[in-house]
């Protein structure tokens, strides 16, 4: 599960671009019903990486209506699992960074249930978010010093949120932070002493850590 950042080919990320390299198919989502890439901002991006950087991987379109319904998340399960059985070792892409908004984690839920086995080899690497770029091109932070930054779906309402908590000081305890939903702590992330726990432990051993309390999925 690749994520391409929001539409400038130089933010996909290079472990996104080695992985584009590496496999044999790219599903490429699209909204037509014929199946073309005629309004696809994904294959725009994979297309000019691959005029770039010389991708031999063969293109694959995945039709992704924007109806949110269940079965269309499981027909496009089966047609990456059916290029997967075809082609071989795959990468299905998705705009932005695949934890914001994405149908990445529908997929997944159904690959879980429906194909465990290949859930157990699944990957997701994280991209470059809208917001992200947003904030960037006029020059604002998001966040800074003890602001704090809130993610909101339109139109607005009240819904389930996961919260993201940062910025700890060494020997901070933790029982104070709220758990509503799961809670994970990460500790130095992708470094040599990367850690991730679930649960929030007693005290913050390194300054380097985060906590995601994701919100808990729908039918629990």
């Amino acid at each position: 599960m690749v994520s391409l950042g929001p539409g400038d080919p130089s933010l996909v990320t290079l472990k996104a671009l080695d992985t584009l390299k590496a496999v044999d198919a790219i599903c490429i989502p699209t909204k037509s019903g014929d199946r073309s890439f005629t309004k696809s901002l994904s294959y725009r991006i994979v297309e000019e990486l691959a005029s770039r950087y010389s991708l031999k991987a063969r293109r694959v379109p995945i039709y992704a209506p924007m109806n949110y319904r269940e079965e269309d998340w499981r027909e496009q399960a089966k047609e990456i699992a059916d290029c997967l059985d075809r082609y071989g070792e795959t990468a299905f892409v998705t705009l932005g960074d695949a934890a914001i908004y994405s149908s990445v984690y529908y997929l997944l839920d159904i690959f879980e249930r429906d194909y465990p086995e290949l859930y157990e080899k699944c990957e997701v690497i994280a991209g470059v978010t809208s917001f992200s770029q947003a904030s960037a091109k006029v020059k604002k932070p998001l966040c800074l010093g003890e602001s704090a930054l809130s993610i909101e779906p339109l139109p607005l309402r009240e819904t389930q949120r996961s919260r993201v908590y940062m910025r700890p000081w060494v020997g901070m305890p933790t029982e104070s932070i709220p758990e509503s939903g799961e809670l994970y702590r990460f500790e130095n992330l992708d470094g040599e002493r990367e850690k991730i726990l679930l649960g929030r432990g007693d005290e913050i051993d390194s300054y380097m850590t985060l906590f995601i309390d994701f919100c808990r999925k729908r039918e629990e």
